[in-house]
This record gives C-alpha cells, sequence and structure tokens, in this order.
C-alpha cells in the first residue's frame, strides 16, 4: 500500500484521479493510525503529493485528510509531530495561505489553548514558527502573534516561555 502511495503521480495517470482517491483513501487512513510510528512518518511524507495529486476537497469532505494531518500534531512519538508539523507548511505551499487560515491555524492555536500537556503546546509552538515562513506577516501578526506574546510567553512551563522567546 505504501509503494503505490509512493508512486501516486505514476497510478493517478493510470487509473484516473477519481477512482484512486476513492480506492485509496481508506487504505491511506487505515496506515495514517497504524500503530508502527515508522508506517505512520511514511504515510506524512507522502501527503504533499496526495494533495497536489488529489486537490484541496478530499482535505475537507468525509475522508477529511486535513483533519488526519492536524491530528499528528498531537502524536506520542516526536518524529511523528516534526514531520506533522513540515507537513502543514507544505500543505501551506500547496493550497495557499487562505486555506491555512481557515483548516490550519485555528486548530494549531485551539491545540495550544487547550493542551494540558506541555509537549503539545511546544508542538503548536514550533508549528507556528514553520507556518511563520509561509504566511503573510499580516495573518501572522493578527492570528498567530497574540498565541506567542499573550499566552505563550506567560506559560507556567519554563521550556514553552523559551520556545515562545525564539
Amino acid at each position: 500500500r505504501l509503494n503505490v502511495i509512493s508512486r501516486l503521480d505514476k497510478v493517478s495517470f493510470v487509473m484516473g484521479i477519481d477512482r484512486l482517491a476513492n480506492e485509496l483513501l481508506p487504505a491511506i487512513v487505515d496506515l495514517a493510525e497504524d500503530r508502527n510510528w515508522r508506517v505512520r512518518l511514511a504515510i506524512i511524507d507522502h501527503i504533499p503529493l496526495l494533495a497536489k495529486q488529489l486537490g484541496k476537497d478530499l482535505f475537507h469532505d468525509d475522508m477529511n485528510l486535513g483533519d488526519l494531518c492536524l491530528n499528528w500534531l498531537g502524536d506520542c512519538v516526536f518524529s511523528i509531530r516534526e514531520a506533522a508539523i513540515k507537513n502543514l507548511r507544505a500543505l501551506t505551499e500547496v493550497f495557499g495561505v487562505d486555506w491555512s487560515l481557515e483548516n490550519i491555524i485555528p486548530k494549531v492555536v485551539s491545540l495550544f489553548n487547550q493542551s494540558a500537556n506541555y509537549l503539545y503546546r511546544m508542538t503548536s509552538l514550533h508549528a507556528v514558527g514553520v507556518l511563520a515562513e509561509v504566511i503573510g506577516s499580516d495573518v501572522l501578526e493578527e492570528h498567530l502573534l497574540p498565541l506567542i506574546t499573550d499566552q505563550a510567553c506567560a506559560d507556567p512551563v519554563p521550556n514553552i516561555r523559551f520556545v515562545a522567546a525564539k
């Protein structure tokens, strides 16, 4: 299944995008929740290719790949969380800042606000840092800077304050 996903550009030429999406998405969702973190990591690495090939629609409908990508930010394995952050940047580059503003940024902010575990708050801050490189300064100032200046700098965990200062 991973082999087919890694050769998606060639497979989509033969099968067609619609048929491929219907038959491949259940396998992607299944692999994305695999117990083995290396399998999850391999799926994360292929999400930008899926985004380019399959388009925005599959990141909104019943098989919401967007939610799947955001759920990886709360994974118990650091490598998965780190890859998920890079993945969010790639999705922002593929779909644009407006899509990110609607689908990614509110959930990253929510992850910070709702996480009792400091590791997930730190992941959220790292995501802000990576997204800041691809979104405009107006979006950064309006939506993400208040998270850093108002909340992260006042966090009770010193490591969170340290990451916010970076």
